[in-house]
Parts: structure tokens; sequence; C-alpha cells
């Protein structure tokens, strides 16, 4: 049995990268059209991600001290 030695064929490399553009061009347009929506009842939204991001480091901080 022939046993290709490369993941992808080329072809799916090109479906892979022309989807990928696609997919962040639509989720851009998406974004830009809903800014006013997401200023409006998302304006707290960094305080949560920083109080997460904060937490994760403090449990991490903990486990390396008491290692």
């Amino acid at each position: 049995m022939h046993k290709n030695k490369y993941m992808f064929s080329k072809g799916q490399i090109i479906f892979g990268i022309i989807f990928f553009i696609a997919f962040a061009i639509i989720i851009g347009y998406t974004y830009r059209k809903d800014l006013k929506l997401h200023k409006q009842f998302y304006s707290g939204v960094v305080w949560v991600l920083i109080a997460f991001i904060s937490f994760i480091l403090f449990i991490a901080t903990i486990k390396f001290i008491f290692k």
C-alpha cells in the first residue's frame, strides 16, 4: 500500500486557506456591524477577563509555592 508522506493534499490546503480568509472576513464584518451593541451591553467584560486571568495566575502561583 502506498502511504502519502503529507497529512493534507494540495486541494485540502487551498480549501483551508480560502475558508480561513472567508471566515475571518465574515467575522470581522459581523463584529463591525454589531460594534455599537457590544459597547452598550458588554462594557464591563474587560474586568471579568482580568479577574479570571488573575484567579488562574493565583492558583498557578499557589501550586508552585507548595510544590
